[in-house]
């Protein structure tokens, strides 16, 4: 296994891409952002897995060893599906993210962001349960934070207001949160503000625990001649640009546009 494969509707799969080639710095990888089509979390369940299934079969055609589904909405409407299409492994970002919240709620007391069709799927409810049958689990849809983060907008006094209407309620009521979309992990500073000693459970890091699992790499696995990254994205934008370079902390340099 060399190559990884990581889509999703826009830069909140950055977050992915971070924790992958941090645990995992020897391999390739090719980001897919699918730009044109952001954001993927109001769309039907339908459409949702046909531009998944589209933006698999470009990655795959690309010939990467594991595909990652560095969102949220497109693995709970879609992750069965896109497992059966194809002949390497394929991870989704609810079940890690389940995994370590039960791991590291002390009350059981939980809350679950996202977007609108993650938090109608009820999939981080169904599975948090599975793991902890006695959980309490509060699920709030926040439609205007992908938005918010897609305008790079994290650190700003509008994040703290919109943050502070959807999390206000859950101040006192619970002791872990779930940022149950991988843009969010851009707003932990802002989210921490509104919500000051809750324990953020990052789905982004808890994937690449599971994916270094999958490859018998000892993580960080530093061993080796370090790998590429390569971006496609369906509509290439500057700001994207900017976005990706900041959370990453250096260029992402190229970005080739492509057409699905």
């Amino acid at each position: 296994m060399k190559t990884i494969g990581i889509f999703d509707s826009g830069v909140g799969g950055i977050t992915v891409l971070k924790a992958i080639r941090r645990a995992l710095p020897t391999f390739d990888i090719l980001y897919l952002g699918d730009t044109a089509r952001v954001p993927y979390g109001t769309k039907s369940r339908e459409t949702v897995l046909r531009y998944s299934l589209q933006v698999g079969d470009f990655l795959y055609r690309k010939g990467i060893d594991l595909l990652v589904i560095a969102c949220n909405t497109a693995t709970a409407y879609g992750l069965h599906e896109i497992r059966a299409r194809y002949d390497i492994p394929v991870i989704g970002v609810i079940e890690p993210g389940a995994q370590a919240t039960v791991a590291l709620s002390r009350s059981g007391r939980i809350a679950v962001i996202g977007t609108s069709a993650t938090v109608q799927s009820g999939q981080y409810r169904s599975t948090i349960q599975h793991y902890l049958p006695d959980a309490d689990v509060r699920e709030i849809a926040c439609p205007m934070l992908v938005p918010l983060v897609e305008e790079n907008w994290c650190g700003t006094d509008v994040a703290h207001l919109i943050l502070q209407r959807y999390l206000g309620q859950l101040r006192g009521q619970v002791d872990t949160l779930v940022l149950g979309c991988t843009h969010y992990p851009m707003l932990k500073e802002d989210i921490a503000r509104v919500l000051p000693g809750v324990t953020q459970v990052d789905s982004a890091e808890e994937t690449a625990r599971t994916i270094v699992g999958l490859t018998g790499v000892p993580a960080p696995g530093t061993l080796g001649t370090l790998g590429t990254t390569t971006y496609y994205m369906t509509d290439t934008s500057q700001r994207f640009a900017e976005i990706a370079s900041s959370f990453l902390g250096e260029s992402v340099g190229s970005i080739e546009h492509i057409d699905l």
